[in-house]
């Protein structure tokens, strides 16, 4: 237990200094965005090249980890389609309650991977999102455009966005030098390292920053609901199926994370681009967060991952 809150408070204390450093207005409202682009378009892919780079593909359980977390979505997705009949909210509401149960911070995510389980989690956990980023997105995109107000955007400015996105760029320039066995010189790999090391202390702030609790209260039962299908049901689905997969300890520990792993402030902005209800996803990416901080270390001990 005080190993995994070694690695789960250092991450949640990052976080809330970005709420802080932004609630206290220490750093302007007008700097967080260059900030956030910085992260996500640069450190971002300086950890995630390296971490697939150096991944030792014949040893980790990417295939059982990979069905695991991508047939979960796939269930679940299917779940929430099969009940959208009897849930008495609007379609919008509908669209933020599909994406706040399925969509994850990598921000979050990516350090947890690293300080709980090490570079071998890192690396996984950098070819996880390779998979799952795609899959989520055109799912909830699809979702958007059937049911958010306006349906704008659509699935063809989905598939644009997701050809530029840096995070695929770095697992897919990583997997390549992988593949191709790309000598590793010491210059190129040290630079690499100090981006990496940027990645997952900005990328926390930034998550914390994002952060908005003002409709936390209006829409309460709501949020609590969907966030007990993002927090509880998502990762003991991943962890099960992927064990079931055969995938082994670290694999399962990862899968873990990812499902309990809170929402992604990305989901608010897609939200209100597409005609979503914005002011509840702003509320589920807080509650998740929040609570988060208890069930991330909870399910770790649970599920005895270590």
């Amino acid at each position: 237990m005080s190993a995994i809150l070694l690695g789960v408070l250092p991450v949640f204390a990052m976080i809330a200094l970005g709420w802080g450093l932004k609630a206290s207005k220490f750093i302007p409202e007008a700097s967080w965005p260059p900030i956030e682009r910085l992260t996500y378009f640069v450190f971002y892919p300086g950890f995630l090249m390296p971490a697939v780079w150096n991944a030792d593909f014949s040893n980790l359980s990417a295939g059982p980890l990979g069905v695991a977390t991508v047939g979960t979505i796939l269930l679940v997705s299917l779940g929430l389609l099969a009940i959208r009949p009897v849930l008495r909210i609007s379609d919008a509401s509908y669209t933020s309650v599909f994406q706040g149960s399925l969509r994850w911070n990598t921000f979050v995510f990516l350090p947890l991977a690293a300080l709980v389980f090490g570079p071998e989690g890192a690396g996984l956990g950098a070819m996880t999102m390779g998979a799952l980023i795609p899959v989520i997105n055109v799912i909830c995109v699809l979702v958007l455009s059937k049911w958010g107000e306006g349906q704008g955007g659509g699935l063809r400015a989905a598939l644009l966005g997701l050809a530029r996105n840096p995070v695929l760029w770095g697992c897919g320039v990583g997997a390549l030098f992988n593949l191709l066995q790309v000598p590793k010189l010491p210059v190129v790999m040290s630079g690499l390292d100090l981006l990496s090391d940027a990645a997952l202390t900005m990328g926390l702030v930034v998550a914390g920053a994002g952060l908005s609790f003002a409709y936390l209260h209006s829409r309460r039962w709501l949020v609590i609901s969907v966030s007990a299908v993002k927090l509880l049901v998502l990762p003991v689905l991943m962890w099960g199926l992927c064990r079931l997969a055969g995938g082994d300890e670290t694999a399962q520990g990862v899968a873990l994370l990812v499902g309990s792993t809170p929402g992604a402030a990305a989901s608010y902005v897609l939200a209100r681009q597409m005609g979503g209800d914005a002011p509840l996803m702003a509320g589920i990416v807080a509650f998740t967060t929040v609570a988060s901080l208890v069930t991330i270390p909870l399910l770790l001990v649970v599920f005895q991952v270590n």
